[in-house]
């Protein structure tokens, strides 16, 4: 059972937007919850705002049946703490169980604490958190975010008259890909899974799963010595051990295929028609490391020259890219790039997950046309950097908005306008977001799992900004030298 929000709060609960805020603290949840307090006065965004969360929730369900469950109200104020404040789920647990004024924000009062003490159980469980904001769309999230800048321009209606754009990358939380490592993480997870599965169906030859897999550990450590080695013969040793890896490899995967096609036999099914969790994600692990062991071959054993493209850089998030971005102090990362653009105010009006492959002079264009078609054509000025100049984009760019401003690559020396250099002036405050989005919000690395997940990730990230955006604005608008208006993000200890 889900109700939007408690529409009768106790008498010891004060409604949301009737919260007292201490507006003398620094910290990053004050400007969090004090637009989450404008988000719950505004009828119109938050009906707008919840509805959407409730069709996440109970996309399949009845939100009339069932156990009470939290609240679409509860769940967009702990999904904007999580990563407006870059908590993890057990540091959000603490606060979402501790913290009177975050309590106060949910509706939740005195007496419920006292009656859940008497109960002894806990609303607040990391995993109900987790099950709960995971059930929000990464979908949901663009338009909850597009709800919340709206809300922003009602107080600033010229910011968006000045947007400026770039891209970034937040990594996906995986360790640095070799072709061995690779292969290591894959056979483990095929030797765990094909030894539950034998025992399940009572099949033997899994018995010494663990040793196999201190075989398979062993291969790779001596890969590693070998690749690290300064002597004449490491090319030779470090072949030596991939032809020996991929030998067990082989082996692995053929046992593997037996046992389920055993499986199929005993429960009467076909092997592609096998529906448990267990034998399709043991498919799903062979298929992976059958692709590692792949390139290892052709790169290390026929000396091909792989293409990044036909590469797997992990195991559990196959969906990683690598990306040459050449800046220090990591020239070279594993995820994948997001385009931002940020307005006059300090607002992500826009933002995604740029697709594989996908180059940023492709994308100047179609995003400028979707932000405009998205505020009705309001943007004036657009500001990109270098990296998203070609000659096309430059005409085109001049007719979607007033005063562009695509720097070209290399010296110019071309006469400017007023408003090319004005913008120009400008545009390196789009960095100074990307790096509080990194440091602030969590998104230098991804800790979600899966590319549905890593999108939530990104959405939850730029709605944890938005929202400090807001609350900040709204503060300043009262005291324009409160401390909780000018506060800043601390530096990492």
């Amino acid at each position: 059972m889900r109700q939007a929000y408690q529409s009768q709060p106790t008498l010891d609960c004060p409604r949301p937007d009737q919260v007292s805020l201490n507006l003398q603290c620094r910290d990053e949840i004050i400007p969090i919850l004090r637009a989450l307090q404008h988000i719950y006065s505004n009828a119109s965004v938050r009906k707008t705002i919840l509805d959407a969360i409730g069709k996440d929730v109970n996309r399949t369900t009845s939100k009339k049946k069932g156990r009470p469950g939290l609240d679409y109200w509860e769940i967009l104020v702990l999904a904007g703490v999580r990563l407006g404040c870059n908590f993890d789920y057990d540091k959000l647990q603490n606060l979402a169980e501790e913290h009177r004024t975050l309590r106060l924000m949910m509706g939740i009062g005195a007496w419920e604490e006292e009656l859940k003490a008497e109960q002894g159980r806990t609303k607040f469980d990391w995993r109900t958190i987790r099950d709960n904001v995971c059930l929000i769309r990464p979908e949901t999230l663009q338009k909850i975010n597009q709800a919340i800048v709206g809300a922003g321009h009602e107080l600033v209606p010229e910011a968006i008259k000045q947007v400026r754009g770039d891209t970034f990358v937040v990594e996906t939380n995986v360790h640095y890909p070799t072709e061995s490592t690779l292969i290591g993480d894959g056979l483990r997870k095929i030797l765990k899974l094909a030894a539950e599965l034998a025992k399940e169906h009572g099949i033997a030859g899994w018995r010494q799963h663990e040793q196999l897999h201190k075989s398979v550990r062993a291969q790779i450590r001596e890969i590693g010595q070998a690749g690290r080695s300064k002597g004449a013969n490491k090319d030779e040793r470090i072949e030596k051990g991939y032809r020996k890896l991929l030998a067990t490899a082989k082996d692995l995967l053929s046992r593997a295929t037996l046992l389920l096609a055993s499986v199929a036999i005993l429960t009467g099914a076909t092997v592609d028609g096998l529906m448990d969790a267990r034998p399709q994600q043991l498919q799903h692990y062979m298929k992976l490391t059958e692709q590692v062991c792949d390139t290892a071959r052709r790169r290390v054993l026929e000396g091909e020259i792989v293409p990044n493209e036909e590469k797997l850089f992990s195991i559990f998030e196959p969906h990683t890219e690598l990306i040459k971005r050449g800046k220090q102090p990591n020239p070279i990362q594993f995820g994948h790039n997001a385009i931002v653009i940020e307005d006059a105010a300090g607002f992500i009006c826009y933002y995604r997950v740029v697709a594989n492959g996908e180059q940023d002079v492709d994308l100047a264009i179609p995003v400028m046309k979707e932000v405009q078609k998205r505020f009705d054509g309001k943007v004036e000025r657009a500001s990109f950097d270098r990296g998203f100049h070609s000659p096309e984009n430059q005409k085109e760019l001049a007719k979607i908005v007033k005063h562009p401003c695509l720097a070209p690559k290399g010296k110019n020396r071309k006469k400017v306008s007023v408003e090319f250099r004005e913008s120009r002036r400008r545009h390196p405050g789009v960095e100074s977001a990307i790096g509080a989005l990194q440091a602030g919000n969590g998104m230098e690395r991804c800790r979600d799992r899966s590319k549905r997940g890593y999108e939530r990730y990104v959405g939850l990230g730029i709605l944890g900004r938005n929202l400090h955006v807001l609350g900040k604005l709204l503060i300043a608008q009262d005291d324009t030298r409160c401390p909780a208006a000018t506060s800043k993000r601390k530096a990492a200890a």
